[in-house]
């Protein structure tokens, strides 16, 4: 029975990695910061009382900033592998917290491995870790002969947090040959799904078109629109990141899709997944997406019993320059041949799939919401 431990266990990845590994009889542990909230939101279904037997789902507190406390739980679960998830992972807000992030992002992973060095560990653990797509920063002259980034073009990352995952991806290179250790990264392209963040643009995006077309809101305020990204689903990518530690060869590998979308196409298809029909007019700043006419059949399906206060013409979709980020990343489009010929993997979901799975999931969400404010309670307002 293998042994593994997940860094970021609470987040999108590391919720869909622990049922990865447990249906695989692993015994997890993981490690979630201290707060004053539980938040193990992505984990309850998973959750097992710390005091049965045999448990297979251990979480302990700790931060990636505090090396002491790595190396203490490195050294009680003797892992036979590690995830190393944890990251401060919002590009925008790096900008806000470059120190921050550089500390968590950049300096966490170097804990993790002299950790396991100084254990002496480095022939019984195998670490990932997770790179970002963050790191090639959409500069047009880095891309291979084919138009895309795989796992020989060069880096150029654009945030702060592409900087501190750059230190991430070569420490750990680093490490693996200066040590002979078993480490390696997985350059994940965009990976989405209903657990993901808030905060981040395809959660908010189908979180704003739930609520809309619920009549919680009146219109979604987004930033730049044509930017081209390549998103695939969080579960095909945890996946991936299994296999990348069952090969016998520590390797580097792009996990993508291969195929790259706008932001603008992505808002599109989410409204139609409720029946919104958009189209987009103007330009820049001044572009708007308005509601066009509405499938009526799909707004029955899916709507039924809610009152739609949008109207034709309305203006659903507004640009908002303080989402602009000082630096932009205008396309991001992965090259997966590598992990698809070595490692045998492919996607299973496609964007029409992963687009529909987010927004049926924040719509359930949300109707909890109406049910509540017929009730007479109050909700939390949280514009998108």
């Amino acid at each position: 029975m293998k042994t593994a431990l997940i860094t970021g266990i609470t987040g999108q990845d590391g919720s869909y990695l622990a049922e990865l590994l447990l249906s695989k009889g692993y015994v997890v542990h993981g490690i979630k910061r201290r707060s004053s909230l539980f938040n193990t939101d992505r984990i309850d279904h998973l959750y097992q009382d710390p005091h049965v037997d045999n448990q297979k789902l251990v979480l302990h507190y700790g931060d990636l900033t505090d090396s002491m406390n790595l190396t203490r739980i490195i050294q009680e679960t003797q892992p036979d592998e590690i995830y190393n998830l944890g990251a401060m992972s919002h590009v925008k807000v790096s900008f806000d917290s470059p120190e921050y992030v550089g500390n968590v992002d950049g300096l966490g992973t170097l804990r993790i491995l002299e950790a396991v060095r100084l254990l002496g560990l480095t022939k019984k653990t195998r670490i990932y870790q997770a790179s970002t797509s963050e790191l090639y920063g959409g500069m047009e002259e880095n891309k291979n002969e084919r138009g895309f980034y795989d796992e020989n073009s060069p880096f150029y990352p654009r945030s702060p947090y592409g900087v501190a995952k750059i230190y991430g991806f070569w420490i750990t290179k680093n490490y693996r040959e200066a040590y002979d250790m078993y480490a390696c990264n997985g350059i994940l392209f965009n990976h989405e799904s209903p657990r993901r963040g808030e905060t981040f643009v395809t959660r908010k995006i189908t979180r704003g078109v739930a609520k809309i077309a619920l009549g919680l809101q009146d219109r979604l305020y987004m930033g730049n629109l044509d930017s081209l990204r390549d998103w695939g689903h969080a579960k095909d990518y945890v996946e991936a990141m299994w296999r990348i530690l069952q090969q016998d060869t520590p390797e580097d590998y792009v996990i993508a899709t291969g195929v790259t979308t706008k932001v603008r196409d992505f808002i599109k298809m989410s409204f139609a997944e409720v029946g919104f029909n958009l189209r987009f007019e103007g330009e820049g700043v001044d572009e708007l997406g308005i509601l066009d006419s509405f499938n009526e059949e799909v707004v029955n399906n899916t709507l039924a019993g809610h009152e739609i206060k949008a109207k034709i013409g309305d203006v659903l979709v507004k640009i908002d320059p303080r989402y602009f980020r000082p630096t932009e990343v205008d396309l991001l489009l992965g090259d997966p041949t590598k992990s698809k010929t070595k490692l045998g993997w492919k996607p299973q979901y496609d964007l029409a799939g992963l687009v529909e799975e987010m927004v049926a999931s924040d719509l359930a969400i949300f109707k909890k919401d109406i049910h509540l404010l017929k009730a007479g309670h109050t909700i939390l307002r949280q514009e998108e």
